[in-house]
C-alpha cells in the first residue's frame, strides 16, 4: 500500500494524544489562529471590495496568513495549488504558462479563469501571474464567480495577495534559501517610518536554479532559471481618513523551461532510435524571458458613513517565448513569440460604512491594453519535407514538387488593442440573523486584432512527368477582426448566522470569460494557404478558426462556515453546481498540425463539494485538512468527428486534497526560541488528458516535512518535498501527432534562514 495512505492516521493521532490537555483558542478580532489557512478574524483594513471578515460572508474562501506563508516557503501562485479545495495550478512549461483550474473550469492558454490582485491592483495579463511575491501578509482564495465585483475572467474566483505594510511594520527582513538543483533564493527588505503618518519600504530579490530535468540531446538541464527584481512602496495616512498607497515593482526573468518528455512509440530514423518514451531530447533552443514593470496607486478616503477608493495602475510586459515546437531531435520547426504590452486600469469604489442594516457599494471600472505580438514560425528541413512536400506530393506522377531551401519563414504580426468599461453595484440587507446580498455588473469590452501574415516560397514543379520549372508564391495578408461584448453579471446570496463564525448560505451568480483570437493557429493557416496555392492556386482558409467566443457560467452554491468546541474546531464547506455554455478548451487540430487553438465546447456542467477543516486540540498542535471534489463533464460537444457528451472535461482534477500537521514547542532556551515540526501531504487527480478520456493521470500524492527553529528575530529550517519520490505527470499535449508529457518535480531538500529585526 502506498505510504501516503498511512499518513492521515498518523496526522490525526496527535489529536487523541493531546485531547486531555486542550487549550481553548480565543475567538475574536485578535484570535491567535489568525494565520491559519482557514480564518483571519482580524479586521482586513486593506480589503476594499469585500467585507471585513470573509467567513461572515456568503463566499467559499481559503486564507493563508503570513505565518503559514513563511513556514511553507510560498512565494508564487503555483505554490498554493491544492491548499484551497478544488484549486489546482500545475507547474509545467515556464513561468509564462500560469494555468489555473477551479471547480472544473480553466484553460491552458489565453484568458484565465481567475483574477489575481496584488494589494488591490489587478494583474491584467496571466503571463505575469507566476511572479515572485515577497513579504506576503496574507493570501485570499475566493472560489466561485466573483464577476459582479471583479468583472471579466473571474468566473472561477479571485486570488487576493496582500503584502506587508510599512505603516504597521518597521524593521529589516532577510531570507536566504538553498536547495536541490543548486536552487538559491535571496531576499532583503527594509521598512521605515520617518514620520508617524508616512511609511516606506524597499524590497529586492534574486533567485536561480540549475533545474531538475536533462535534455538528452544537449546533455544540459533544460529547466534552469534566474530572476531578479524589487519593489518600492510608499504609504501615507493623515489620521483623518485619507490614505495613499503607491507601489512600484520591476522584475527580470530568464529561464529554459519546457522539459517535455516523449510519450509515444519510439521514433526510428535510418535504423537508429532518435527518441524513446520518457526521454527529453530536442535540438533547438527553448526558453522564456520576461521584463515586467508595474505601478499601482490606491487613494482611499474613509468618512463616517462611506468610503471612497480609487485604484489606478500602469503595467508593462515585455516577454519572449522560444520553442523547438516539435520537441524532437529532428529539425521540424521553431517558434519565437514576442509580446510587448502596455495596460492601464482604473477602479472607483464607493461603499457605505457603519453598522446600519442596509449597506451598499457602487463601482466603475475601466481598462485599456495595447499588445503587439510577433510570432514567426521557421520551418526547418525535416518540416519542409514532411509537413509541406509530403502533403503536396500525393500524386507525384501528376504533380511533383521540390523545395531546395533549408528554412521557410512564416511571419505573423499582431496588434491587439482592447478596452473595456463596467458599472457595478451591490446591496446588503441585515434582517436579524439573515444577511441578504444582491449585485449586478454591466460589463462592456471591445477588442480588435490587426494582423499581417507573410510567407515567400520558391519551389519547382513537374506536371505529368515533365521538367521541373521554377515557381514562386508570395503571400502577404493583412486584415482586421473586431469583437464587442456587453454582459450583465448578476449575483444574489442569502446567509443565515447561528452565531459568530457559524452560518449557512445560498448563492447564485453568473460568470463570464472574455473571447479572443487564435493567434497560435496563424502558422497553420498560413501553411494551408501555401499548400492550397501550390495545388490549386487558391489559398483558401476557414475564417472561423481565427477567433473564439466568450464563455459563460451559472454557479449555484450552498455552503457554510462553522466553529465549535470554543474555537478548537473550525471549518468551511460548500456544494456547487455550475452550468457552462461555450466553454473554452485548448484543442489540437487533427493530423500533423503545428499549432493549437481555443475552441468553444458547447455546454458542460460541473458539480462538486469542498471541505476545509482546522483542528487545534491543544495550544501547540494544529491540523489542517482541505478536500475538493469536482465532476466536470461535457453535456453537448461534438468535434465534427466524435460526440464527447458525458465525457470528463480535460485537465481539471476530480479530487484535490491537502493535509498538514504542525507541532510547536518552546525549546526552553531563550535565544533558540521554538521548535516547529510540520508534516503534510497534498495531491490531485485523476486528470483526463483529452476529450475522449482515453488518457488519464491517476491520483497522486506528495509528502513534505520541515523542522524549524523560530526566534522572534530569526529562524532556520530544513525541509523536504515529494519525500516518497512520487513519479507523476502534470501536463500532456500533442505536436504534429506526437504525444508529450511533463513530469512533476522529483524529491527535493533545502534549508531556509530568515532574519527579522524590528
Amino acid at each position: 500500500m502506498p505510504i501516503h495512505r498511512h499518513l492521515i492516521p498518523l496526522l490525526i493521532l496527535p489529536i487523541l494524544l493531546g485531547a486531555g490537555h486542550r487549550a481553548v483558542a480565543a475567538e475574536g478580532p485578535d484570535a491567535e489562529m489568525a494565520d491559519t489557512t482557514i480564518v483571519v478574524d482580524r479586521v482586513q483594513v486593506t480589503a476594499i471590495k469585500q467585507g471585513p471578515v470573509l467567513r461572515s460572508t456568503a463566499v467559499a474562501s481559503s486564507i493563508l496568513g503570513s505565518r503559514v506563508v513563511e513556514r511553507r516557503g510560498i512565494s508564487a501562485l503555483k505554490e498554493i495549488s491544492s491548499l484551497a479545495p478544488n484549486f489546482y495550478v500545475p507547474d509545467y512549461g515556464s513561468r509564462m504558462t500560469s494555468s489555473v483550474y477551479v471547480r472544473g473550469l480553466g484553460a491552458r492558454i489565453d484568458q484565465p479563469v481567475i483574477g489575481m490582485n496584488v494589494d488591490n491592483v489587478p494583474v491584467l495579463n496571466k503571463n505575469g501571474f507566476d511572479a515572485e511575491l515577497a513579504d506576503i501578509e496574507r493570501i485570499e482564495v475566493l472560489r466561485g464567480p466573483q464577476s459582479t465585483l471583479y468583472g471579466r475572467n473571474t468566473m472561477g474566483g479571485v486570488v487576493n495577495v496582500y503584502t506587508l505594510s510599512p505603516l504597521t511594520y518597521e524593521g529589516v527582513r532577510a531570507l536566504a534559501e538553498y536547495g536541490s538543483g543548486n536552487t538559491l533564493r535571496l531576499r532583503a527588505s527594509a521598512y521605515w517610518r520617518p514620520r508617524q503618518d508616512a511609511g516606506f519600504s524597499v524590497t529586492g530579490f534574486y533567485t536561480r536554479s540549475d533545474g531538475f530535468f536533462t535534455n538528452d540531446w544537449s546533455g544540459r538541464k533544460c529547466d534552469w532559471e534566474w530572476q531578479t527584481g524589487g519593489r518600492w512602496r510608499v504609504q501615507w495616512d493623515n489620521g483623518r481618513g485619507l490614505r495613499l498607497d503607491n507601489t512600484f515593482s520591476a522584475a527580470r526573468l530568464e529561464q529554459g523551461g519546457y522539459p517535455y518528455a516523449y510519450a509515444g512509440e519510439p521514433i526510428v530514423e535510418g535504423g537508429e532510435t532518435l527518441l524513446r518514451p520518457g526521454q527529453i531530447a530536442y535540438n533547438d533552443p527553448s526558453g522564456y524571458q520576461r521584463t515586467s514593470l508595474s505601478d499601482g496607486l490606491t487613494l482611499r478616503y474613509d468618512a463616517p458613513r462611506y468610503s471612497l477608493s480609487s485604484i489606478t495602475s500602469y503595467q508593462y510586459l515585455d516577454d519572449a517565448m522560444t520553442l523547438d515546437q516539435d520537441f524532437t531531435p529532428l529539425s521540424y520547426f521553431t517558434l519565437r513569440q514576442a509580446i510587448r504590452e502596455h495596460a492601464l486600469t482604473e477602479d472607483l469604489v464607493i461603499r457605505s460604512r457603519g453598522t446600519e442594516r442596509y449597506g451598499w457599494l457602487f463601482g466603475a471600472f475601466g481598462f485599456y491594453r495595447n499588445q503587439r505580438m510577433d510570432a514567426p514560425v521557421t520551418f526547418k528541413r525535416t518540416g519542409i519535407e514532411r509537413l509541406i512536400l509530403d502533403n503536396a506530393n500525393t500524386s507525384p506522377e501528376v504533380l511533383y514538387y521540390t523545395i531546395d531551401a533549408d528554412e521557410l519563414l512564416l511571419s505573423s504580426e499582431f496588434r491587439t488593442p482592447t478596452w473595456g468599461a463596467a458599472l457595478y453595484h451591490e446591496s446588503r440587507l441585515q434582517l436579524g440573523r439573515w444577511l441578504l446580498t444582491a449585485g449586478v455588473r454591466a460589463d462592456f469590452e471591445r477588442t480588435r486584432m490587426s494582423y499581417r501574415s507573410r510567407a515567400d516560397l520558391d519551389y519547382r514543379l513537374s506536371i505529368n512527368g515533365g521538367e521541373l520549372s521554377p515557381q514562386r508564391i508570395a503571400i502577404d495578408d493583412r486584415d482586421r477582426l473586431v469583437h464587442s461584448y456587453l454582459e450583465v453579471l448578476p449575483k444574489v446570496t442569502a446567509l443565515y448566522a447561528f452565531g459568530p463564525m457559524r452560518n449557512l448560505y445560498l448563492s447564485i451568480a453568473r460568470g463570464y470569460k472574455a473571447g479572443g483570437f487564435n493567434t497560435q493557429m496563424f502558422s497553420d493557416i498560413l501553411q494551408e494557404k501555401l499548400q492550397g496555392a501550390m495545388v490549386s492556386g487558391i489559398p483558401e482558409v476557414d475564417p472561423e478558426r481565427m477567433s473564439y467566443r466568450p464563455e459563460y457560467s451559472w454557479n449555484f452554491e450552498m455552503g457554510g462556515h462553522f466553529s465549535c468546541l470554543d474555537g478548537a474546531v473550525r471549518g468551511d464547506f460548500a456544494l456547487f453546481w455550475i452550468e457552462v455554455s461555450d466553454q473554452q478548451l485548448t484543442v489540437f487540430p487533427e493530423g500533423q498540425a503545428t499549432g493549437r487553438m481555443m475552441a468553444n465546447a458547447g455546454r458542460s456542467r460541473s458539480r462538486g463539494a469542498e471541505l476545509s477543516l482546522q483542528v487545534s486540540p491543544c495550544k501547540d498542535f494544529d491540523l489542517n485538512l482541505n478536500y475538493g471534489y469536482t465532476d466536470a463533464r461535457f453535456v453537448r460537444y461534438r468535434s465534427g468527428v466524435e460526440d464527447y457528451a458525458r465525457r470528463r472535461v480535460p485537465y481539471a482534477p476530480e479530487h484535490t486534497f491537502a493535509a498538514r500537521a504542525t507541532w510547536s514547542r518552546p525549546t526552553g532556551v531563550e535565544w533558540l526560541g521554538d521548535v516547529v515540526v510540520e508534516a503534510g501531504v497534498q495531491g490531485a487527480g485523476p486528470i483526463a488528458w483529452n476529450e475522449q478520456n482515453s488518457l488519464t493521470e491517476p491520483f497522486y500524492a506528495l509528502m513534505d516535512a520541515s523542522v524549524r527553529l523560530e526566534h522572534r528575530r530569526w529562524s532556520v529550517g530544513v525541509w523536504g518535498r515529494n519525500l516518497t519520490g512520487s513519479v507523476y505527470n502534470v501536463f500532456y499535449f500533442k505536436s504534429i501527432g506526437h504525444e508529450f508529457v511533463q513530469r512533476g518535480r522529483p524529491r527535493t531538500f533545502g534549508v531556509t534562514f530568515t532574519l527579522n529585526f524590528q
